[in-house]
């Protein structure tokens, strides 16, 4: 019970401040649910380029249901995802958000960003139970919507970023990967960078690794749609054992922080490279300290970190939990506990840092 000089130190204002921010976070959770509905149902690719629209108009053209969709725009309208003009009634989804919600070839497309949030909120009642004792929830016990999120939020950093910026940071790779070589992709999941190497650099072979078998199937799938079956392969096996040598290139993409033991995973990449071979890092962008993720980016990291990436660690074996915001200087450390010598940030984008590591 509050003591007396416990309510005489609160600042009204402050308490007042705090209860309507705690207002807009529910909004904004409701929120994340809201947008995977409006994905799923197609109602913002309705609403792209189409100009103002009636709440059943939208519905019409959807075949959905007009009363839900009525709400659905008036929580959109009070969130700032469409306009709505008063005299009409009617709806407008701004060409910027037409972009971001509906593109899935601009490095700004969001609904897979949201849907990963919706999985892990889904859930979160097991996390919370994880967290009595310690205990971790491996990725391949998490809700589809985690799984399916991840590479949908992900694939449009890589396509953006991948073969034009990230490749060619590194000191000679590209020159390997044209004139023909030996890539491991560990840590694949459902193949989207993999499938992106393969299709720009037709000469090397890739072989795709992950220890989520469903996510292999998927990835198996992609390759043969894509058509680069016959020069990727991919495989069930994990960060510490997939099999192969004399790779020239191995990629991690958001992935060394989940693993159990990563400074076991990185022995393997060393022994698993070639003499002269790459090893390219991808995490995302945090700070060494605290102090330095106090920000959007780091919010939402260190959300995904507590609900999924630190309990995926603690489910395997050593159980660093390094945490998606682990940093430069701990990545640095692992690497360099694994017997490497040569370590260096090649690139960065405002979510990821990508590292270039050799023997």
């Amino acid at each position: 019970m509050a003591t007396a000089e416990n309510t005489a130190a609160i600042d009204p204002e402050r308490l007042e401040q705090f209860v309507f921010r705690a207002v807009d976070e529910v909004g904004a959770t409701l929120g994340a649910a809201l947008v995977v509905m409006g994905d799923r149902l197609g109602l913002y690719r309705a609403m792209a380029g189409a100009g103002p629209l009636a709440p059943s108009e939208l519905a019409e053209r959807t075949n959905t249901a007009e009363r839900y969709v009525r709400e659905w725009l008036g929580a959109q309208a009070a969130g700032g995802y469409v306009e709505y003009d008063a005299q009409s009634g009617r709806y407008e989804l701004p060409p910027e958000q037409a972009v971001a919600l509906t593109d899935e070839d601009s490095p700004a497309y969001l609904p897979g960003f949201f849907q990963i949030a919706l999985g892990s909120v889904i859930d979160s009642p097991r996390i919370v139970e994880a967290a009595r004792d310690g205990d971790g929830v491996g990725w391949h016990e998490h809700v589809h919507d985690v799984h399916e999120g991840c590479e949908r939020f992900f694939r449009p950093g890589y396509n953006a970023n991948l073969i034009d910026a990230w490749l060619p940071a590194l000191d000679d790779a590209v020159g390997k990967l044209r004139a023909g070589a030996s890539v491991a992709d560990v840590g694949c999941g459902h193949g989207a960078s993999t499938i992106l190497m393969a299709q720009a650099f037709p000469e090397s072979r890739f072989h795709g690794f992950d220890y989520h078998d469903a996510s292999i199937e998927t990835a198996r799938r992609r390759a043969r749609e894509a058509g680069v079956a016959e020069r990727v392969s991919f495989d069930v096996a994990a960060a510490g054992s997939y099999p192969g040598a004399g790779f020239d290139l191995v990629t991690m993409f958001d992935c060394l922080h989940d693993m159990g033991d990563p400074v076991g995973a990185a022995r393997h990449v060393r022994e698993t490279l070639a003499p002269d071979g790459i090893w390219m890092v991808v995490e995302p962008a945090a700070g060494d300290r605290v102090e330095d993720n106090l920000n959007p980016v780091g919010r939402a990291y260190y959300g995904f970190s507590t609900l999924l990436c630190t309990p995926a660690s603690l489910s395997q074996e050593v159980g660093l939990a390094l945490g998606a915001q682990a940093g430069e200087a701990r990545i640095r450390d692992v690497v360099l506990a694994a017997g490497f010598t040569r370590f260096r940030r090649a690139a960065e984008t405002p979510f990821n840092m990508v590292f270039e590591v050799r023997g």
